[in-house]
Order: structure tokens, then C-alpha cells, then sequence
């Protein structure tokens, strides 16, 4: 395990309100950008009308699609966001409610809202990602910052 103090105040919370038509993980992007947001941890509730998950086939080291079209709540919406190179780079796992009551969850890779998605986005300290060759993923690697790397002061290893 690895780990690394980003903040010793709470962090500062930002309250996130998407609408009818606004695309997720383009929006939570934006909004790093836009803030200069360097690492942060979101929970959220609401509602989606389409959403495409993916599981991560682990012997394939790659995401199998899982469409979801139809209108949906947002049961659980957890994630994190750190930065790779010099993008950011919003991680989101979901678990989404059915009206028949069954669920589907996985990793978020699209979704449109509707009526509303309701953020809770803890920002704090600065995180930065690193490729993985055993799982082919770019994790946090808690050892570099975007400070640290950009003046050389830390090297990725391998």
C-alpha cells in the first residue's frame, strides 16, 4: 500500500449541479480544468437517461462495454481525479438503479444526465498518474506530483 497526506484542513468542497443533457465525465473534466483542480475525491446522486459502464476484463487487459439505454437513478457515483502528463484524469465507478429495481454498475465512461446530478467534490492536495505494464492502466502513483515531476525533483519509476 501506498500513501500520501493531500491536505490536512478537509479539503475544499465544491457542490457540482448538472442538468438535463450534460455529459459527465466532459463536464467533471472541464471542471478540473477550468478550476485547476490537481486531485480530488466526488460522491454523487440523480438521475441519468443513458449511460455506457465498462468492466475491466483483467486477463484481456481491457474494458468490455456495458450499454445502458434507458433512464436510470444514480444509486452510488464514487470517484477520484488526478492528473496524467498534463490532463486530468476523472475516475468514476457507479451502481445504477432500474425501474424493475435491479442494478448494474461498473466503471463510468459516458452518461447523460436526466433532470439532475448532484456532486459532492472534495478537492485536495495533487495527485498525478503513472502507466501500469501489469494491468496496462494508468494508476495513482502517490509518490508524484505535478510540482515534484515538472522540476525533476521525482522520477516515475520503470
Amino acid at each position: 500500500m501506498k500513501s500520501k497526506v493531500l491536505t490536512r484542513d478537509g479539503g475544499t468542497l465544491h457542490v457540482l449541479i448538472m442538468e438535463t443533457g450534460d455529459e459527465v465525465m466532459a463536464e467533471l473534466t472541464s471542471f478540473a480544468k477550468r478550476e485547476g483542480v490537481r486531485a480530488g475525491r466526488m460522491t454523487a446522486i440523480g438521475a441519468f437517461q443513458s449511460a455506457k459502464l465498462a468492466y475491466f476484463d483483467w486477463d484481456k487487459k481491457a474494458y468490455q462495454d456495458i450499454p445502458v439505454e434507458e433512464q436510470v437513478e444514480v444509486l452510488v457515483l464514487a470517484g477520484d481525479l488526478a492528473w496524467e502528463s498534463d490532463k486530468p484524469v476523472v475516475h468514476v465507478h457507479v451502481v445504477l438503479g432500474r425501474r424493475d429495481g435491479s442494478t448494474v454498475g461498473g466503471h463510468l465512461k459516458s452518461a447523460v444526465v436526466r433532470p439532475t446530478l448532484e456532486v459532492m467534490f472534495t478537492e485536495g492536495g495533487a495527485l498525478e498518474r503513472r502507466y501500469d505494464p501489469a494491468s496496462g492502466l494508468a494508476l495513482i502513483a502517490p509518490e508524484l506530483t505535478h510540482h515534484s515531476r515538472r522540476h525533476g525533483f521525482l522520477k516515475p519509476r520503470g
